[in-house]
């Protein structure tokens, strides 16, 4: 998953004239709910069956006000039953102040066919008194950054720089100097990485094509990198709500210029497509990296979670499309094109490079129904199994509307990890990681890393957001030591590189013997929340005689 991230358009209710007051509320509760709630609640408020309850029509929701607030301020656990269903599981807290609180409160139980009243910020204060963190600032303090974990033998580690949002990816010229930070609304921060100095470089409102309030839905923005030319490319996902059914616009947009500092400026669009959108699981395009044959690679996840479609008549209803759970091709030096689909089956590849041989690798997220995660060697024409099979499972399916495969399709299974880290585990190989542990960023080591380094994987891990029977799996750096076996088949060596970490979701190399880790948020285990933001860690080999 990092992540499973998705698109949609959060709607507000309209069903009479309201006051101006209410209506402004209704708007910043709503953009509180894109920030912070429906990556598990889902974007019609729906929820995910089996694993989160629903906020439409629920009345769990709307039985007890001053029960709605105390969770929102302090988070919940344990079964509750919503709309007659069951849920056992865990909502961490969230770091929203009493308005904040009354405003997204205010949204939810005021949308999606619910009528449940405004809730004034004055009305937390009192609530929040009882809770675990009985103050905005207790709980802001509560919530802090985690120590820096003890780095590997022969490496020292350091914080760079604490950011003032959630980053998703990292991008430099690779000169070690200067790293460019993307955050999930768009907006890209310089970092000075010798004094940790953040300064603003790229406004997303400002480059941005298309607004939410006219194309349908908020925007996803989780891809960024930079070609040899010190083109900056980042890669924006937005339905199109004016068109039926719903379309995911995706927009590569390139830097055309540079300013005074040269630093990347001037963000136009490049190339833009699009494919038929999804109320709940819309991954889009979460990566994009440039390969040693010069080609831009582009991971595009998929629009369900394991094939099944949706009964509603504003979206496709179908399964996935040719465009979806891929990875495209482009040519940068061709003005415009279409993306060529270089391997198929890939629900969700959120990292992914290229080793000195110009084979490339992808880590892959699972789908809900707890299959291992994987750490795929992607070739191309391959298909990698989505939405038939995951992992080693063979003929075992995901779920009872998991679809049959076309006659004489051909999977490729991923790579083996026989431990001892990420997965292995009651003396199992696992194919390949644990299941929700969110790998995500990954770099390979070259010349300029120490023996036992070079020539191996490093990827971060998100971590879990749904419960597993190890109920906290990830939060770590992990590195993968790749072997061909006796079939000439690669199997990983999985060994921990830093633990714990506050949702690590990007790493990047810039400069010799120097990675970058990017902290999406602070928490370090499953309890914990996506806010506040996280920072920027430097991994690196440690000087000669220090």
């Amino acid at each position: 998953m990092l992540l499973a991230l998705g698109c949609g358009k959060l709607p507000v209710v309209q069903a009479a004239p309201v006051e101006d007051s209410l209506a402004d509320q209704l708007e910043r509760g709503r953009q509180v709910y894109v920030k912070n709630c429906f990556i598990c609640h889902q974007i019609s408020g729906q929820g995910v069956p089996g694993s989160y309850p629903p906020l439409a029509k629920s009345d769990f929701l709307l039985a007890d006000k001053e029960r709605a607030i105390r969770i929102a301020c302090e988070g919940l656990g344990g079964e509750i039953v919503v709309n007659g269903t069951k849920y056992d599981g865990n909502m961490a807290a969230v770091v929203l102040n009493d308005e904040e609180v009354a405003d997204v409160l205010t949204f939810v139980r005021n949308s999606w066919g619910n009528a449940g009243g405004q809730i004034a910020a004055a009305e937390v204060a009192p609530v929040r008194a009882k809770t675990a963190y009985p103050t905005f600032e207790a709980m802001q303090k509560a919530l802090t950054y985690p120590p820096l974990p003890a780095p590997p033998a022969g490496f020292t580690v350091r914080e760079v720089a604490r950011m003032p949002a959630n980053m998703v990816r990292l991008a430099s010229n690779g000169e070690g100097k200067v790293l460019y930070a993307l955050s999930q609304n768009g907006d890209v921060y310089r970092v000075k990485v010798a004094t940790g100095e953040i300064r603003q470089l790229l406004r997303a409102k400002r480059y941005l094509e298309h607004r939410p309030d006219d194309i349908g839905g908020p925007v996803f923005i989780l891809a960024m990198t930079m070609d040899k030319e010190r083109r900056l490319y980042i890669a924006s996902n937005q339905l199109n709500g004016e068109h039926r059914p719903i379309q995911n616009v995706v927009t590569i947009y390139r830097s055309t210029a540079v300013n005074s500092d040269g630093d990347p400026d001037e963000m136009k669009p490049w190339i833009q497509t699009s494919y038929p959108g999804s109320p709940e699981y819309m991954h889009c395009v979460e990566n994009m990296a440039f390969g040693p044959d010069g080609y831009l690679y582009v991971g595009n996840g998929a629009r369900t979670d394991g094939g099944r479609g949706t009964t509603d008549t504003n979206y496709f209803q179908g399964g996935e499309t040719p465009m979806t759970a891929c990875m495209w091709r482009f040519d940068p030096r061709a003005p415009k094109s279409e993306p060529e689909i270089y391997a198929r089956g890939l629900r969700n590849p959120y990292g992914f490079c290229w080793n000195e041989k110009g084979e490339m690798f992808a880590t892959e997220h699972g789908p809900d129904a707890d299959a291992p995660e994987e750490l795929n060697l992607i070739e191309k024409g391959k298909h990698y199994g989505f939405p038939y099979t995951f992992s080693n499972w063979g003929a075992r399916k995901a779920y009872e509307f998991t679809p049959e495969p076309p006659a004489g399709l051909v999977f490729t299974p991923p790579i083996v990890n026989r431990g001892p880290a990420g997965g292995f585990y009651d003396g199992r190989p696992m194919y390949t990681f644990d299941p929700h542990s969110a790998p995500s960023g990954m770099v390979w080591l070259g010349a300029d890393f120490p023996e036992g380094w070079r020539g191996t994987l490093v990827l971060t891990r998100f971590g879990n957001f749904i419960r597993t029977p190890r109920d906290n799996v990830g939060y770590d750096v992990l590195q993968a030591k790749l072997q061909k076996n006796a079939q000439g088949v690669y199997e990983a060596e999985m060994h921990t590189v830093l633990a714990p970490l506050g949702r690590p979701i990007d790493i990047h190399q810039s400069g010799p013997g120097h990675l970058y880790i990017a902290e999406f948020s602070r928490g370090t285990n499953n309890a914990a929340s996506y806010s506040p933001s996280g920072r920027i860690i430097e991994l690196a080999v440690k000087a000669a005689g220090k």
